[in-house]
């Protein structure tokens, strides 16, 4: 799994139509304050050992400042919640041409398997997590805060 992590003041989704542009009113805009947004791409390879390492990392990072200004509370320290975005393109080869292949991305049924365990897991952490919708067109917004991003990728990281 490749997890993209921004600590944010806040972050929202809302489901659009690729060719109108129109927002989907099937989908409610989700929101979030003080947190994560982290958009999650899975490969095929993914499975339990993967979520489970990082939903604990991500749920006892200690990114959030202390009284002195220092990165040493983790988000349930900063009463934090979680936005989970699902983003295939974060397996997009560009080596070879100028249109980034994606053959590395996981097969949506998986893909989406994946995702979905990996936002039970982090919920089983204590976290309160809001979702995009898997397989859409998403307009995400968001405040950095820091700025603070971390990329957590488990084949990198050896797990």
């Amino acid at each position: 799994m490749r997890i993209v992590l921004q600590k944010v003041s806040e972050g929202t989704v809302d489901v659009v139509d690729e060719v109108s542009g129109e927002v989907d009113a099937t989908f409610e805009p989700q929101r979030i304050g003080v947190g994560y947004v982290l958009l999650v791409g899975v490969e095929d390879t993914d499975g339990a050992k993967q979520i489970d390492w990082l939903a604990r990392k991500i749920a006892n990072l200690r990114v959030f400042e202390d009284e002195n200004g220092k990165m040493n509370r983790s988000i349930h320290d900063a009463d934090g919640s979680v936005l989970s975005i699902s983003q295939f393109t974060l397996y997009a080869d560009v080596r070879k041409g100028n249109r980034p292949s994606f053959v590395k991305a996981g097969a949506p049924a998986h893909a989406e398997q994946i995702w979905n365990g990996f936002n039970d897991a982090l919920r089983a952490q204590g976290l309160e997590v809001k979702e995009g919708r898997f397989g859409s067109h998403m307009r995400v917004r968001l405040a950095n805060d820091g700025p603070v991003t971390i990329i957590l990728d488990t084949d990198e990281l050896g797990v």
